[in-house]
């Protein structure tokens, strides 16, 4: 089993500080994501995912784009979305990018389809966000018909129609792995098993085990929709350094900036420290040592029966070249220690 397991890695493309504690500009962010991607792959990471957005805090709104980059530099890394928000962009056009990272890569590219937990590319992009739900919905169903790399007859309700159109360039495997994002709703998770695909949870706070319920779920559903068992991984934040106090100390001012600020659009309280530190203990925070992060991995591993786990491992302001040393720990320590606790 424990040689199984993937270990993967997911930013956001947080907009980061530089040594003069200034804002780096989105330009130089974006580049050294590419050198975090670099890393990740010389160390035999298995995945690295970037997200999306459209706002002023977060440099990655092309994820594709980026993703074409790491993919000419790197060798043998999978390569993601950490989430394409479908609801908001075209199943085609997001399939024809992703077609071309696969291809740039060699058969590495992988899409994770999610609904987002921002709203910024609604009426960016003119889409109502009065349909939310029916624009997943819609867009999911019509992306599930273009895997088939057959010509697409489909209608819905909120484009026009097609009738028996191909879509280029196809993939030269024939298959695009595709993941459904998942924030809690067990809503989305039977959607997922629905359309026969594999499931990422979104676990961004509080015990892990408490997703064990969701997990049965997806099990269950695709059983009882004759699907084929289907893998089902964990998205969630960490951080990792030389001890665990240091990894605390480094980690907490940049993760309290970003919090506050989401939290302030959102109406949360500030954080506080003894709640960051609760997340730590008990939540699904993995910050500590090597040995810390290890040992908290492989138990949210064997809990919840999962084959990947994403390390969320951007921060706010944190800066690049401590997420470059925390990469290096996860790649060189932590997971061959997680491996060897899972085969004990």
């Amino acid at each position: 089993m424990a040689d199984q397991i993937e270990f993967g890695l997911d930013t956001f493309g947080d907009v980061t500080v530089g040594a003069d504690d200034a804002p780096l500009s989105h330009a130089q962010v974006i580049r050294n994501l590419v050198a975090e991607g670099v890393l990740a792959d010389e160390l035999g990471i298995d995945f690295i995912g970037v997200g999306e957005h459209h706002r002023a805090d977060f440099a990655v709104s092309a994820p594709e784009v980026v993703l074409a980059g790491i993919a000419t530099a790197t060798k043998r890394i999978k390569l993601g979305s950490a989430v394409t928000v479908l609801s908001s962009d075209d199943p085609i056009r997001v399939f024809q990018r992703f077609a071309t990272v696969d291809a740039l890569s060699n058969g590495r590219a992988e899409v994770i389809l999610g609904r987002g937990s921002f709203t910024e590319s609604f009426p960016l992009f003119g889409f109502d966000l009065a349909q939310y739900e029916q624009l997943f919905e819609e867009k999911l169903d019509l992306f599930s018909a273009l895997l088939t790399e057959e010509p697409v007859t489909w209608e819905g309700k909120l484009r026009p129609p097609l009738t028996n159109q191909s879509v280029y360039p196809k993939t030269e495997g024939g298959h695009l792995k595709t993941w459904i994002g998942v924030g809690g709703s067990p809503e989305s998770v039977v959607r997922a098993a629905r359309y026969g695909l594999p499931l990422v949870l979104a676990i961004i706070g509080g015990d892990p085990v408490r997703f064990a319920p969701y997990v049965d779920l997806f099990h269950r559903a695709l059983a009882q929709l004759e699907q084929p068992d289907l893998p089902i991984a964990v998205h969630s934040p960490g951080y990792i350094a030389d001890t665990d106090e240091q990894a605390a100390e480094e980690y907490w001012p940049h993760h309290k900036v970003m919090r506050d600020r989401i939290g302030a659009e959102r109406g949360w309280p500030p954080s506080t420290e003894g709640e960051f530190r609760n997340e730590i203990e008990h939540g699904s925070l993995y910050l500590g040592s090597p040995e810390t992060v290890a040992k908290k991995l492989a138990a949210t591993i064997s809990a919840l029966g999962i084959q990947r786990f994403d390390l969320k491992y951007s921060a706010g302001t944190l800066p690049h070249e401590k997420s470059m040393h925390s990469i290096e720990l996860y790649g060189s320590k932590v997971i061959p220690m997680v491996r060897d606790i899972l085969a004990g």
